[in-house]
């Protein structure tokens, strides 16, 4: 199952790449923000007020220039949490991309034009900015249709107008299944696209999003490379994948991948970050961090040397069926 797109060597993870038709430039690695607001039910630990600003300072000192975060992240708190350090700051730092996402109402799960514009106010409130870099619709396949998106007065119109009012810098789309985000995609409205989970080492349903992104100069922006811990802790440890219940045939493609990494003398998560690094159609892969030493550990991560055979071994474990999370 070698792909052509991926028989690369993995980039510098500090160098700046042109996102998309933006004009923004970002590194290979962005940092996710979605652990430092503390959802314990998700991941199973909290993490502290002063623990989460000392994680986003090393961000901002550290070898990456991108900060990943949205709305509804722990009611808010990610983004009160990052607003803190801003402020301390003065702002956000030159040369540094900071993207948030546009949510549906936490309680109603209304996701109306007026929802979105109340969600960016919230978002630049909590921040403590007048205008984020990069905004994306976040998850709409799980409050309304494609349809309802795009009519007139809905979630799209309220961003683009955001956009126009100079507001917000450019548009995203962020969400799940493949074939809904290239319909989102294929609007020209959007300039990025965030998919999470389906272009990693045992799931690959990403690839015609992946080409479509390129085809229309739209940076692609990958999220969870490790499945939700199934490719750092492996499956017996984390069985569940995407934070949901997963086929035994998936976890037995892992326990062969870590088996194949461990004669390599190579962890099985630098084999899943740079999975998706090496890929040139990858503008960018997300990766959630909850202490300032995760900084550190993605960089080691992303640089450990990787024989070229060991990606033809993993390969050989992919599993064959597609489409097992949408």
């Amino acid at each position: 199952m070698t792909d052509d797109h991926t028989r690369h060597v993995s980039p510098d993870p500090a160098e700046r790449r042109a996102f998309g038709r933006t004009g923004l430039t970002v590194t290979p690695v962005c940092i996710g923000t979605s652990p430092l607001a503390s959802m314990p039910a998700l991941y199973g630990y909290a993490v502290g007020q002063d623990r989460a600003e000392s994680t986003i300072e090393a961000v901002l000192d550290g070898p990456f220039n991108f900060l990943d975060t949205s709305n509804n992240y722990g009611g808010g708190s990610a983004e009160l949490r990052i607003g803190a350090v801003l402020r301390r700051r003065g702002g956000i730092p030159d040369g540094f991309v900071l993207a948030t996402k546009a949510d549906a109402d936490p309680d109603s799960g209304d996701f109306s034009g007026e929802r979105v514009r109340r969600s960016v106010e919230e978002s630049l409130e909590r921040l403590g900015v007048d205008h984020v870099p990069m905004m994306y619709l976040h998850d709409p396949e799980y409050h309304v249709t494609f349809e309802e998106a795009m009519a007139p007065g809905g979630p799209v119109e309220a961003l683009v107008a955001l956009r126009d009012a100079g507001v917000v810098g450019h548009l995203g789309i962020a969400g799940g299944p493949v074939e809904l985000m290239r319909r989102f995609v294929g609007t020209g409205v959007f300039e990025a696209v965030i998919n999470h989970n389906r272009w990693t080492l045992v799931n690959r349903e990403a690839g015609p999003l992946l080409d479509e992104a390129v085809a229309r100069g739209v940076a692609f922006v990958n999220g969870a490379p490790y499945g939700g811990g199934m490719l750092v802790k492996g499956p017996d440890a984390q069985p569940r994948y995407a934070y949901r219940d997963t086929d035994e045939s998936v976890r037995d493609a892992v326990r062969s991948m870590r088996r194949v990494c461990a004669d390599h003398d190579v962890p099985l998560a630098a084999a899943a970050l740079q999975f998706s690094l090496r890929d040139p159609r990858v503008t960018s892969t997300i990766v959630g961090v909850s202490e300032p030493a995760r900084i550190r550990t993605t960089l080691d991560l992303a640089t450990t040397p990787i024989a070229p055979e060991l990606w033809d071994e993993l390969d050989q474990y992919t599993p064959s069926s597609g489409g097992w999370l949408d």
